[in-house]
């Protein structure tokens, strides 16, 4: 089977190598891809065609909720929020799947979440096959 192809969207580097981790985990999926803000996960998006978007709600330049809205307009790829702000039942988990969020995920620990992997992990695993259809 071809691995599905992921990409992550977080300004943190750190936050995108955690996430890449967890991604590289299971070995159905692989990173496509990494982008710093929406502008860039467009333009990513566009070229190399992921399967599935991993991506945060406050960045620079242009936030994952502008950039969920601009992403429906061009593509159906699958989008996972995965946020500090996106507490469930937040504003903006609601805006998120309002938008066409497959799922919202909250980062445990707030925006560097260094626990991600220990807390999160496992769910991020499980909602990224769920969505992808590999469940």
């Amino acid at each position: 089977m071809t691995k599905k192809r992921i990409l992550i969207v977080d300004d943190s580097f750190v936050m995108r190598a955690l996430l890449r981790g967890i991604v590289t985990s299971d070995p159905d999926l692989e990173v496509a891809g990494e982008a710093t803000n929406g502008l860039e996960a467009l333009q990513q998006v566009k070229e190399i065609a992921p399967d599935l978007v991993l991506l945060d709600i406050e960045m620079p330049h242009m936030d994952g909720i502008e950039c969920i809205k601009r992403l429906r307009l061009m593509s159906k790829v699958p989008v996972i929020i995965v946020s500090s702000v996106a507490q469930a039942g937040s504003p903006q988990a609601i805006e998120a799947r309002k938008f066409g969020a497959a799922e919202v995920i909250a980062k445990p620990s707030g925006a560097m979440s260094l626990d991600l992997n220990a807390k999160k992990g496992h769910e991020i695993v499980n909602a990224s096959r769920r969505v992808l259809g590999l469940s």
